[in-house]
């Protein structure tokens, strides 16, 4: 009896599947022209995501050039062991996230903020106006940033040297001081990308009914009133979601700008994981060691994304999966 019920249910199973892989067939016949039009992004991710995770092993191994990826040496945790082990590891880690978390408390609600007043302005130009001019900084690259950054905040060029000694303070070399470094970084990342980070936002607040605003002024609602049972309400799901994804970047800054931008003077708090990884990996050629640490940030910054989902589904069921 028990042998016939085993039977019937590898039947049902493997009919099941056929069942599955029939509908399969026949959702890539009836629709294969847009299996046609995803085929490239998916040869892309692939070829630029996927493949590459095949060299993940040199962090694994001796790596030399000459010998290839096989050819070298296994030599297991040993890069792992001696970055923990390493004299900078403590700086490294306590700059990387004090410096990602200041980023992640400054940045985050300001494109919300703005998607709202944006939301409120009812003039069209006025609006496409403003959404041009905050959008503008996002497609300055980092280098130009980082030049005119030098030249406004230069101790004899800098507009804010020039107030300063107008108001009788004397000048100040922002950009050697490491107690300067931090809120230049966070600020000038706020400027540059605040405006481009609303885009999700106004299109989220771009579905709302229409009637549930007028159905609020005929209750007498006020802009705040509306604003606050209305448009946050609707802005909650995709602010989670940008904050779960903004969680795991914790551990990875912008190294191009943090180069950049770092001197002698704020190399103390300028020195992070990027940038050492940058330093010993390509003006050190020690592949196998920057690969380890690369691996090690990727994998923590997984547990944060999966960490920060959980809590999120629990307190608000609202997560990326």
């Amino acid at each position: 009896m028990n042998t016939l019920k085993k039977v019937q249910s590898k039947e049902k199973k493997e009919t099941k599947k056929k069942l599955t892989w029939s509908q399969i067939g026949i959702q890539i016949k009836n629709n294969w022209q847009l299996y046609v039009m995803v085929l490239p992004v998916v040869l892309y991710f692939f070829i630029v995501e996927y493949l590459p995770m095949y060299g993940v092993q040199i962090a694994f191994r001796d790596y030399k050039i000459t010998q290839g990826i096989t050819g070298s040496k296994w030599v297991g945790f040993k890069h792992f062991e001696n970055f923990f082990n390493a004299y900078y590891f403590e700086r490294l880690i306590t700059n990387t996230l004090v410096l990602n978390i200041m980023n992640l408390v400054c940045n985050f609600p300001i494109p919300i903020f703005l998607a709202i007043f944006l939301n409120q302005v009812r003039n069209d130009k006025r609006k496409r106006f403003i959404q041009t001019t905050i959008y503008v900084p996002h497609f300055i690259s980092t280098v130009v940033l980082a030049g005119m950054l030098y030249i406004f905040l230069g101790p004899t060029t800098g507009i804010l040297n020039h107030a300063r000694v107008a108001l009788g303070l004397g000048t100040y070399d922002f950009m050697a001081e490491a107690e300067a470094f931090r809120w230049i970084y966070v600020l000038s990342g706020i400027w540059q990308g605040a405006g481009y980070g609303t885009i999700l936002y106004i299109a989220g607040l771009a579905g709302v009914d229409p009637a549930l605003y007028e159905a609020a002024e005929i209750d007498g609602a006020s802009v705040w009133q509306k604003i606050w049972h209305i448009d946050i309400p609707t802005l909650i799901p995709t602010a989670v979601m940008v904050f779960i994804l903004d969680c795991g970047k914790v551990l990875s800054s912008n190294t191009t700008k943090t180069l950049v931008l770092q001197t002698t003077g704020n190399i103390s708090v300028s020195d992070i994981i990027g940038t050492y990884t940058y330093q010993i990996g390509l003006n050190g050629g020690q592949f196998s060691y920057s690969s380890a640490i690369g691996l090690f940030t990727n994998l923590i910054n997984l547990v944060l994304i999966l960490t920060a989902n959980k809590i999120s589904k629990k307190i608000s069921d609202v997560g990326l999966f």
